[in-house]
């Protein structure tokens, strides 16, 4: 699909080959208007108001053959058919900018103001780069000069109507100066019409406009361009570039034609941003919407070959138990978190030998009867932060900080390492583990981002986590690791947050006990892993379409 920006830029090239609008043998030849250019600058100069062109005046011409040619004051002619771009009707003509139009420097004397001489809210404008933006003049970041600065000014003087181009850093930007007076920064030249002060059909403003605009403007700024670190243009340089000039009423029809498609233009290129950012969007909300779909058990069918996850959840808490007894884990603070639901469809929970409580309002959608909600610390054999490293330049034992877990993957590209003194104060537990969710749980913006730890892609001994992660840590015959990344990476977990997290504005936390406490919908173990494969497998034919 065409954008807006190329459409505008084939109407434009259109315009300027003569393909928009009819020729008319009755409006004349541009050999005629230039002619008549050529003897209104004569007069200017006779009068002093204005220099002749260094070099002579450019007269372009095609022979009988079609070639082009061009004299420049009492040279001889020479061809430019290499010069020219694109073929153009027979009753228009190619001729350089500086032959249509009077370009005139800003002041680079002595009289030149200073920046920390400007003034920032009263006076005549001084205009730069910066206050050019759409073919108008931003005035809400104008400087100005006072009369006494603006007096002294050799050059650069504006009158009302001036187009400014700019040659220095953004090229090619240009506007007409709505005001009666302002001077111009050396960033930008003034384009003035030969005839501004006489009644004179010369090159018309709107059609002068329209050509520096032209993908033809920037096609030769491309060329001619002489800077490095910032670019720029001269005004020779910029006078030398060639136009396609039609006779003046066909300019007009021109711009009134313009004038009259402009809004369609703007129509299509208001729905081609909407089809962008439909396009940008339409991954990210298909993405969401597999991820929720598959944990609320709608992406895969359930079996009733599966053990219930009622089943599941109680075998896991005497596997905890028996973890317990043998001192391989600890007791659940508060007792183990039992939630069931009753024969009305409600949700309850008990804790240790604490009475029921009904919970529907923190059960946030329904999920297939062969499923059950469950606490995370239900489910997880280790969850905690990392720890505060000591930081070293030997390169032995990885943190993963933040910046490793993306939601394009785990990474210890950007890793730093911690001393090798102080490994013996991490226990063995702290080492990290193939399948640990790595929940990052501090800062503005990186919060609730989420990977999974890979040793595939860590060459060292082994990692640690650091203070800002919250690392997860389940047995595979409780929970898969990677259903429960979906979840946390789902929208129903990332949407809420911020609301759960404690802390001010630029520093939001996730505290364990919040971790530990988020309700997990938990679908038998051999579903787990039908949702796994299936929510690969979709995801995998998104990513082709996009």
């Amino acid at each position: 699909m065409m954008s807006a920006k190329n459409l505008r830029d084939s109407i434009l090239q259109m315009a300027v080959e003569g393909k928009l609008v009819e020729q008319r043998e009755e409006e004349g030849t541009a050999a005629d208007l230039l002619a008549s250019i050529r003897e209104q600058r004569a007069q200017l100069v006779r009068e002093k108001k204005a220099k002749p062109l260094k070099g002579g005046e450019s007269v372009i011409w095609r022979d009988d053959d079609g070639h082009w040619f061009e004299r420049r004051g009492k040279g001889g002619p020479v061809c430019i058919d290499d010069e020219i771009p694109f073929d153009i009707p027979d009753s228009w003509c190619w001729a350089r900018l500086m032959s249509f139009s009077l370009i005139l420097n800003g002041d680079r004397g002595k009289n030149y103001p200073s920046k920390s001489k400007l003034h920032d809210d009263a006076g005549i404008p001084f205009v730069s780069a910066v206050n050019i933006k759409n073919g108008t003049i931003d005035s809400s970041n104008l400087k100005y000069l006072d009369e006494q600065q603006y007096e002294a000014l050799n050059a650069g003087k504006l009158m009302q109507s001036d187009i400014l181009f700019c040659i220095r850093g953004s090229l090619g930007k240009c506007g007409v100066y709505p005001y009666e007076q302002g001077a111009i920064a050396s960033s930008l030249v003034i384009l003035r019409q030969m005839g501004s002060d006489v009644d004179a059909n010369l090159v018309e403003k709107s059609y002068l406009l329209f050509l520096l605009a032209s993908p033809l403007t920037f096609v030769q700024i491309r060329k001619m361009q002489n800077g490095t670190a910032q670019p720029n243009l001269s005004a020779a340089v910029l006078g030398d570039f060639l136009y396609p000039i039609p006779p003046f009423a066909e300019q007009k029809r021109i711009i009134e034609k313009t004038d009259e498609i402009k809004p369609f233009v703007d129509e299509y290129g208001r729905a081609h941003e909407q089809r962008e950012q439909l396009d940008r969007e339409l991954p990210i909300k298909l993405r969401k919407s597999i991820l929720q779909a598959a944990v609320e058990g709608k992406l895969t069918e359930q079996s009733d070959d599966d053990e219930p996850a009622s089943l599941l959840l109680a075998g896991i808490r005497e596997k905890r138990a028996q973890l317990v007894r043998e001192g391989k884990a600890k007791p659940v603070k508060g007792g183990e978190s039992i939630i069931y639901r009753d024969d009305a469809g409600h949700w309850f929970e008990r804790r240790g030998k604490s009475d029921p409580v009904c919970i529907d309002e923190e059960i946030p959608f329904d999920i297939p009867d062969s499923w059950c909600w469950a606490r995370l610390g239900a489910v997880t054999t280790y969850v905690q932060r990392g720890k505060s490293p000591k930081y070293s330049s030997i390169e032995k034992y990885p943190v993963v900080a933040q910046k490793c877990n993306q939601w394009s993957g785990f990474s210890l590209e950007k890793a730093k390492f911690i001393d090798p003194t102080t490994l013996a104060a991490y226990d063995t537990e702290r080492y990290l583990q193939d399948g640990d969710l790595l929940w990052n749980s501090t800062g503005l913006g990186t919060l609730g981002r989420m990977a999974v730890y890979q040793s595939e892609v860590n060459p060292y001994e082994l990692a640690v986590a650091d203070s800002h992660v919250t690392v997860i840590r389940t047995i595979v015959n409780w929970m898969s690791y990677r259903y429960l990344f979906f979840y946390f990476a789902g929208p129903s977990v990332q949407s809420t947050i911020e609301s759960k997290s404690s802390g001010t504005t630029k520093q939001k936390e996730l505290a364990v006990s919040t971790v530990l406490n988020y309700l997990v919908p938990v679908p038998p173990l051999a579903e787990q892993h039908r949702i796994v494969e299936k929510v690969d497998a979709v995801l995998n034919r998104v990513n082709e379409l996009v």
